[in-house]
């Protein structure tokens, strides 16, 4: 009977020794396991790359001698001009365009476009002798007559007139100078750094303290332009005004009547015209921005010293031919392109609720949330490329949402669009503690 009991005895003790073998090992190796994970996760986490795929060219490569051709044939006038994509702030055609040069009453469309969205259409301006001195082109207000800045804004884009434009200033700025700081701050909001306004109406001006003088360049101004009809809360007042081709008003005691006929000839050009403002002064030459539009694309051009007396007529023969090129040359096309994408493994990574300690951790990639769709407009010379960029491996955590690559556009070579790829779910980390608890599991389901 002893006997029996000893063998008994022994072999339940047999039995717990090869349970606790097993639990041993089992912890050892997990141990060891997070121990290599750790050790390989901080060497690599320094070196822990990208992995970069170029996805695709949707349009052929640039031909840059057909390119600089074509733009030589355009045999332009003006020293510096521009024809922008308003939609995009990208220049489809340039000449000279950084050159940094007077814009004479170009100028007012900025005045413009600040009265519209930082005055009221229906307060009362005054004229102050200031205003009242101003030369030629004018409306002849005299000191102390008051009119409706809705009445000011038409002679000002209209006409042109000089006195009205500091009228309009001094009324919503307070001053010509505080309304300048206007100008100025808003020009650099839409991303115009080459640009400095002195003066409401364009008029040659230098400040004698820093040597700055009013001038700016043909793609800011284009890109002013763009903002105008585009981008400005107040872009359909400004469409209104520019477009309106005779406008009648009196002063606010009705003493005097006025009459504006609008100068913006190209309006009467093309049917695609949408806006524009002419310029001069004896040092800016001839100068014009305007605006057109045609099959859902809108074109901004701007032309700086397109020539002086007895050749006014440059600037239209100018801005038809920036006019056609765009027209011809440039449609919009749809360039996104839907993705799938691996999943990426998660090192040291809980594989789900039964993972194990030794199963290999994933998270899926997906791009972040927007418009399946990217217009852009595009010549047949222009060439787009699209490349992407994720992660080889991840360290755990991961959380929900965390960037783990990018997918970005480039128009000839420059960055246009760029979307992140996140993580699709969060993945938790193979602590020591987790590890632990999967054993103790381990043993009391064994």
């Amino acid at each position: 009977m002893r006997n029996r009991e000893n063998l008994t005895n022994k072999g339940e003790r047999q039995k717990y020794f090869r349970v606790a073998a097993i639990v041993l090992a089992a912890a050892l190796l997990c141990v060891q396991g997070y121990a290599q994970r750790r050790t390989v996760s901080q060497q690599t986490a320094q070196a822990a790359g990208w992995k970069s795929v170029r996805d695709s060219a949707v349009q052929k490569a640039s031909d840059k001698e057909n390119e600089d051709a074509a733009e030589e044939n355009l045999q332009l006038y003006a020293q510096a001009a521009v024809l922008m994509d308003a939609d995009s702030g990208r220049v489809l055609y340039g000449k000279n365009e950084d050159a940094v040069l007077p814009m004479a009453s170009t100028t007012k469309i900025m005045t413009c476009i600040l009265a519209l969205e930082y005055g009221d259409l229906e307060q009362i301006a005054e004229a102050s002798a200031y205003a009242a001195g101003m030369p030629k082109v004018k409306l002849y207000v005299k000191q102390g007559e008051k009119f409706r800045l809705k009445d000011l804004l038409y002679s000002l884009m209209l006409e042109s007139h000089n006195d009205a434009a500091v009228v309009v200033a001094e009324a919503v700025g307070g001053s010509v100078e505080q309304f300048a700081a206007m100008m100025n701050q808003k020009a650099r909001d839409i991303g115009c750094y080459d640009t400095y306004f002195i003066t409401p109406n364009g008029l040659d001006a230098t400040v004698n303290e820093t040597g700055k003088t009013h001038a700016t360049t043909a793609a800011d101004l284009a890109k002013i332009m763009a903002y105008c009809v585009t981008d400005s809360p107040k872009k359909e007042e400004f469409l209104e005004i520019t477009r309106t081709i005779s406008y009648d008003f009196t002063d606010v005691d009705g003493s005097r009547r006025f009459h504006c006929d609008n100068h913006n000839a190209f309006l009467g050009m093309m049917r695609e015209a949408l806006s524009g403002k002419t310029g001069f002064t004896n040092n800016a030459g001839y100068c014009y921005v305007g605006a057109l539009e045609s099959e859902g694309r809108i074109f901004t051009v701007a032309l700086l010293a397109c020539g002086w007396p007895n050749n006014k007529s440059y600037k239209w023969s100018d801005m038809k031919k920036l006019a056609a090129y765009g027209m011809e040359h440039y449609r919009y096309q749809d360039i996104y392109e839907e993705k799938t994408f691996e999943d990426i493994p998660v090192r040291g990574g809980i594989a789900g609720k039964t993972g194990t300690p030794w199963d290999e951790a994933f998270v899926g990639v997906t791009m972040e949330k927007g418009e399946k769709s990217l217009p852009y407009l595009l010549s047949e010379e222009d060439s787009v490329e699209v490349k992407t960029r994720v992660e080889t491996a991840l360290d755990a955590p991961v959380a929900a949402g965390e960037k783990v690559g990018e997918v970005s556009y480039y128009l000839n070579g420059e960055l246009i669009k760029r979307y992140d790829l996140l993580a699709e779910e969060e993945v938790e980390e193979q602590s020591f503690l987790w590890i632990l608890k999967y054993i103790v599991n381990l043993v009391i389901f064994f």
